[in-house]
């Protein structure tokens, strides 16, 4: 039977999520979670004064939330010091680079990322038909010079820098970022991701420049401010750029009750600062924890630790698949060199019970 065809770029596609959940493993393997510490979530959760304006709007779901986002965008704009005209929310980091993607990166054209970085900007630049181009880390760090230069010599459209960095939790100051900002040509957009930003040493994020029109700045609510589930972030840029993500963003994207949400953790500051110290105990006691049974945890500016397992990534896939058979879920990167490491979240103190238990099972039936 005759039937529509696919677009060309969807076609060639896989069908495939960039990130394999915990509610998909539990499925698959039927094994009850028990310590949910592989997602980068915040276990601490949004605060008191967020979750009861979240209430409070949701009672008012029947309509639909506020198409320009302006009390969010204004808010968001007054946390920060700048204008409102250089924020654009939208449903979490993670759809903000789709749209960065679609508006910056025309099909064909070359985007520049590194080799093992945040899977779902590669997830989007398959997508929208750009072609992508990687740069190995370095000793456990994106190579900031090597991605510009890598710009520079393809005429790249974009190019994409996590600062805190996901999946290893390492980070450049804000000089060396600076740095590379001036080593890009000015014709490609820099992504600069800084969705972990809030838990990163003072120092580490530049100063906002409302006139650098070839920069766009990510960040969330999703870690910090304890809403990951409620997919709420947004983009800092020079004016014109955050003005053209009206052209194809999704209107009524953020719900009603998101944008209350995040409204009222920006104004709670009192649980920003005790949530991110609650983090640093927790990533503290996991350090421990890892060091106890004979693993390395590499220095974080992040919500989680990548732990180095010491020997290959066949060694630290054993363990994470050890620890997921008793319930403990946590991540690894996938890249040769980087997979020596399992990456483990910020968890509650029962989390860490668990994860100290189970990791010593693990390891004791690997030796």
């Amino acid at each position: 039977m005759p039937r529509p065809s696919l677009a060309s770029i969807a076609a060639a596609l896989p069908e495939t999520v960039p990130f394999t959940g915990p509610e998909t493993i539990v499925r698959r393997s039927g094994i009850r979670l028990r310590a949910r510490i592989g997602a980068n979530e915040n276990p601490f959760g949004p605060a008191p004064s967020v979750i009861a304006a979240m209430s409070a709007a949701a009672r008012e779901s029947w309509h639909y939330g506020d198409p320009e986002n302006h009390g969010l965008r204004e808010a968001i704009a007054a946390h920060l010091g700048i204008a409102a005209a250089n924020v654009m929310p939208g449903e979490g980091v993670d759809a903000i680079l789709g749209m960065a993607v679609r508006l910056f990166a025309a099909p064909g054209s070359t985007v520049v990322t590194s080799l093992g970085g945040y899977p779902t900007f590669n997830y989007h630049i398959a997508g929208y038909g750009a072609v992508m181009h990687t740069v190995p880390y370095i000793e456990d760090r994106e190579d900031i010079d090597a991605l510009a230069r890598a710009a520079r010599e393809t005429g790249a459209a974009m190019v994409y820098l996590a600062n805190p960095d996901n999946p290893m939790g390492t980070w450049w100051d804000a000089a060396a970022i600076e740095r590379f900002i001036a080593a890009v040509p000015d014709t490609t957009m820099i992504v600069l991701d800084e969705a972990y930003g809030e838990f990163a040493p003072a120092g580490t994020l530049p100063a906002f420049d409302p006139d650098r029109a070839n920069l766009l700045r990510m960040r969330t609510f999703s870690k910090a401010y304890g809403l990951a589930g409620a997919r709420v972030g947004y983009v800092l840029g020079e004016a014109a750029n955050i003005s053209a993500f009206n052209r194809i963003r999704n209107h009524f994207g953020i719900s009603n009750v998101a944008q209350a949400a995040a409204i009222a953790a920006l104004a709670d500051s009192a649980h920003l600062e005790g949530s991110l110290a609650a983090v640093r105990a927790s990533l503290e006691d996991m350090a421990a924890i890892a060091r106890r049974h004979g693993l390395t945890p590499l220095p974080t500016a992040t919500n989680f630790l990548a732990v180095d397992c010491g020997r290959d990534g066949a060694y630290a896939q054993a363990i994470l698949d050890g620890l997921a058979q008793r319930g403990v879920f946590v991540r690894k990167p996938v890249v040769a060199g980087l997979n020596r490491c399992i990456r483990i979240s910020a968890g509650t103190e029962a989390d860490r019970a668990l994860l100290d238990q189970a990791l010593g099972e693990v390891l004791a039936g690997l030796e």
